[in-house]
């Protein structure tokens, strides 16, 4: 058995189980050719709910930090990355609910590599923080990482009708701040 980074490499894979249906799993990813991969898009996911860079890297660095001794057990799921995904909406809330009282908004973001260009652009960046949480993040899993409802309601823990009516709820309320008429 194979050695990586002083850890014994992963058992091969037997049946993987999700509700009733089986199938046989192939080999788990290795964590670091994985993170390489999806670790750009998790820190896209992470900026678009938290608002900054460095907040998003500090979100995804801790949802690794979970990942890592339980990667033998996470790269066994059926989905590796919406169970990763859901860990870094994990590691957003916890961080937000204990940082919440301590930021102070800015008038204007520093880092904008990953804003929307233009001003319209930076306008819809603003109303979209300007969302209570739940209704921001039902959009941006909705519409910047194109999931479906029923991956959203999976992800964050509610019912798909509850997700339907945050999306619907965020979509009117960015539509009244941004004053447009029907979109």
């Amino acid at each position: 058995m194979a050695e990586v980074r002083g850890r014994p490499a992963p058992e091969p894979r037997g049946l993987v189980r999700r509700g009733r249906e089986s199938r046989v799993a192939e080999s788990a990813p290795d964590f670091d050719a994985w993170v390489a991969a999806r670790g750009p898009a998790l820190l896209r996911l992470a900026y678009t709910l938290t608002g900054n860079r460095a907040d998003a890297e500090d979100v995804v660095q801790e949802a690794l930090a979970r990942a890592l001794p339980r990667w033998g057990r996470i790269g066994q799921v059926a989905d590796v990355d919406a169970y990763v995904r859901r860990m870094v909406l994990n590691a957003h809330t916890s961080w937000w609910r204990t940082f919440r009282r301590r930021e102070s908004p800015v008038a204007e973001v520093r880092d904008t590599a990953l804003l929307p260009s233009g001003p319209e652009g930076l306008d819809l960046w603003a109303a979209c923080q300007a969302l209570p949480e739940p209704q921001r993040t039902a959009v941006v899993l909705r519409y910047y990482e194109q999931l479906e409802y029923a991956e959203i309601a999976d992800l964050t823990g509610v019912r798909e009708g509850s997700v339907r009516s945050r999306v619907s709820r965020g979509l009117a309320a960015l539509r009244e701040q941004m004053g447009a008429e029907d979109e």
